[in-house]
């Protein structure tokens, strides 16, 4: 089959460079890149499994039951801080 492709200039240049290191015209290239694009992925091209990993931190230093009441008590902490600095550096 005769058909006029328009390709973009990256490809173009992967394609010249596969002509060249491989020694094979245009045509033959071509016909290689699209039948490997268009192929089933096989089994062995499959991505790795990913596996999250994960350790042993011991027992919690605080009730996780009451982590929000904690978090509020850090958040109030905090609040106070900037309200000193602020008012150190205003006076």
């Amino acid at each position: 089959m005769r058909t006029t492709v328009t390709l973009d200039p990256d490809v173009q240049a992967l394609l010249k460079r596969a002509m060249r290191e491989q020694d094979r015209s245009f045509k033959d290239a071509l016909n290689d890149a699209v039948r490997a694009g268009l192929r089933k992925p096989s089994a062995s091209a499959a991505p790795a499994r990913f596996v999250q990993r994960s350790f042993k931190m011991g027992s919690p230093l605080v009730d996780l039951a009451k982590a929000n009441a904690l978090a509020g008590e850090l958040e109030d902490a905090e609040l106070v801080a900037r309200l000193q600095r602020r008012r150190r550096r205003a006076g």
